[in-house]
Parts: structure tokens; C-alpha cells; sequence
């Protein structure tokens, strides 16, 4: 059965689509209809065939899609859970020390996995990385936790650890004099997940604040 296509009139295809999908079964129980429409895509055999091979070629995608986004949830949690599962041993380090530069920057790596650790000042205090003024309000923007890819400024910040800089995180030290903060460096960016553990690296940098104050 074929036609000239028709142009609906104002409002009319709306209606149809708002009727449809508030009674998506009722081609199911008219199916004689199938038969009247033309298919989104001729295979073989009749209309009704090609309607249903549409159907299932959609559901197929949307099913792809949802277990795509289930993956990504899923890994982005496996990524959280070991970030903060890594800083609570960090943070049970830093209770246990006696000197606490030495376990952030000797302890700290291996207990978090990564390439490097350090406590990074705008003062020029003995045991702890120098910074120039401004140096923790340009990096950190206002924020307690940053990540990111490449820095730019990994030579000031890094320091010698700079060239394993490919991803750093900067964790906001709270202390009561000069700024500071927790510059944290991995070459493999799935340690340092942007957007991952944000939270546990926030507690992280109290934590270290607590442990300079004893």
C-alpha cells in the first residue's frame, strides 16, 4: 500500500507522538496498523517483519548505550574507592608519625601510589618547598582540591619531581600562616582521575594541617 506523503496538519504530529508515547502499548494491541505505516527501513518480508527489526535495532542501541554508562559508573567507582581507601592509610601514617615532613614526602608516595608527595609554602621554612607569593591562590583558584594534565607551572611547584608531572592533583593545606598546599604528582592519570576522590584529598589536606599544628 502506498501514498503521497501528506504534510500533517499544525499540531497534528504532536498530538499523534504525545498520544503515542502516553500509550505505548497501543500498537501492541492494534497491530493490523503496522501493516498501513511504512517501515523506517525495508529488509525483507512484510511491514509488520521490518517494524519489529526497527524495534529491536533500537532497543539493541539503547541497551549498548546503558551498559556503556553502567561501565563508566562502575570504573569511576572502583577509581573513588581506591583513592579514598589509599588516603585513609595516608592519613593513619601521618597519626602514627613523629616527624611529619619526613612521612609526607618519604611515606606519603608509597602508601598513595604515587611518584611524589611535598608540602609546598609561600615561606621559606626548612624541610617544606618554597613558593612565591600568590603562587597557592593562582594554582588552587579558590578551591581545596584541583586536578591536572601537563602543568604548566610543574618546574615552580615540582620541583625536581617535575618531569614525572604528567597529571598532579594540588590539595589545600589549611594551616593558620603561610599559604600552602600538598602538590601530588603520578605519571599514570588513573591515580589521579580528575574529578575522582575529590572529597577523601579535601580531608587529606586538613588532616596534614592537624599533623603541623601538634
Amino acid at each position: 500500500m502506498t501514498s503521497a506523503y501528506r504534510k500533517p496538519e499544525r499540531g497534528a504530529a504532536e498530538a499523534v507522538e504525545a498520544f503515542l508515547r502516553e500509550n505505548p502499548s497501543w500498537l501492541a494491541d492494534n497491530p493490523e496498523l503496522y501493516r498501513a505505516l511504512t517501515p523506517p527501513r525495508r529488509i525483507h518480508g512484510e511491514p509488520l517483519a521490518d517494524h519489529m527489526a526497527a524495534m529491536l535495532r533500537a532497543e539493541r542501541a539503547h541497551a549498548a548505550e546503558m551498559a556503556q554508562r553502567a561501565d563508566f559508573i562502575l570504573a569511576a567507582g572502583r577509581a573513588t574507592a581506591g583513592l579514598t581507601a589509599r588516603v585513609q592509610e595516608a592519613v593513619l601514617a601521618l597519626m602514627r608519625a613523629t616527624d611529619t615532613l619526613d612521612c609526607l614526602s618519604g611515606e606519603l608516595p608509597g602508601v598513595l601510589g604515587l611518584d611524589a608527595v611535598a608540602l609546598c609554602v609561600e615561606a621559606h621554612l626548612p624541610g617544606v618547598r618554597s613558593l612565591p607569593p600568590g603562587t597557592v591562590a593562582a594554582a588552587l583558584g579558590g578551591r581545596d582540591v584541583v586536578f591536572r594534565d601537563a602543568p604548566a607551572d610543574a618546574v615552580v611547584i615540582h620541583a625536581e619531581a617535575a618531569r614525572l608531572a604528567r597529571h598532579d592533583a594540588l590539595v589545600r593545606v589549611p594551616t593558620p600562616g603561610a599559604p600552602a598546599l600538598l602538590a601530588l604528582v603520578a605519571r599514570d592519570r588513573s591515580l589521579l582521575e580528575p574529578g575522582q576522590g575529590a572529597g577523601a584529598l579535601a580531608f587529606l589536606g586538613r588532616a596534614v594541617a592537624t599533623a603541623l599544628a601538634r
